[in-house]
């Protein structure tokens, strides 16, 4: 672990460190190892949204209309809206919403601002528009904060993953195994608490602005960790660990982002 830590640190000052977004009200501004490109990633993201969306359009179960999508698609353009708080970048970006029956417990945004619900989360959580903006709102920071880039360029550091160019070759003898690694940690790979909580806090700065109710994100993770008690450990909470000192943080929070919330549009 030293030794892969070490590697890091030297490739890191090598390559030099930045934070991804500006800091908001929250202050998040820990610097991050980035050396895989972000078009490499953005791309694989493109491709993986892209097939998830395939598999569920030919099951049946893509939803592009109705009063479940467009509940979604209001919430997310009011975050959308926000985003340039962090990042002026994300004016280029071509945000899409995926809505997927499924009775999984799940959200995600991938790189570049491919969001998925899955209609499980919302209906059997019976979540309200300000539950909904915080989840969204916390999947989002992480395509912000380009966390799964972050841990690509781990990876790659430390020899995991030596190059993502076979992965998005358009040659038919790709490489499997390379591109199940890279999906692993673009995708699957759980967050790091520190990843966590920086998603957290700017996802709770994001919902405030965009005049959802900030407390809602300690009923969201409150339901989650409700959820998880049950026969079945809900998807969301495998990579999303919900416990009492992630409530704690959250209602730590609270004044730091209650004014963003008054001041804010509420429609």
């Amino acid at each position: 672990m030293q030794a892969r830590l070490g590697l890091i640190g030297v490739v890191a000052a090598l390559a030099g460190c930045a934070s991804s977004t500006m800091p908001g009200t929250v202050g998040v501004t820990r610097s991050q190892f980035m050396i895989v490109p972000a078009s490499e990633v953005d791309a694989l993201a493109l491709s993986g949204f892209s097939n998830q969306n395939q598999k569920a359009r030919a099951a049946g179960k893509l939803v592009n209309s109705g009063a479940e999508y467009d509940r979604l698609e209001r919430i997310a353009k009011r975050l959308q809206a926000q985003v340039p708080v962090f990042r002026a970048d994300t004016k280029d970006w071509k945000w899409e919403l995926a809505l997927i029956d499924a009775p999984v417990l799940n959200a995600t945004c991938a790189p570049g601002g491919k969001i998925t619900f899955y209609t499980g989360l919302v209906r059997k959580l019976k979540l309200t528009d300000d539950e909904i903006a915080m989840v969204m709102g916390h999947e989002i920071a992480h395509a912000l904060r380009e966390h799964g880039r972050e841990r690509m360029s781990e990876a790659k550091a430390t020899g995991t993953v030596t190059t993502l160019a076979k992965v998005l070759a358009p040659d038919k003898a790709l490489t499997v195994d390379l591109a199940n690694k890279a999906s692993y940690f673009l995708f699957s790979l759980p967050n790091s608490r520190e990843h966590e909580s920086e998603a957290d806090t700017i996802g709770l700065e994001l919902g405030a602005r965009a005049g959802y109710d900030p407390r809602a994100a300690v009923l969201v993770w409150e339901k989650m960790a409700a959820a998880s008690s049950g026969a079945g450990k809900a998807e969301f909470l495998s990579t999303h660990p919900s416990n009492e000192t992630r409530i704690a943080s959250l209602t730590a929070m609270q004044p730091r982002v209650a004014p963003l919330y008054a001041a804010a549009n509420k429609k």
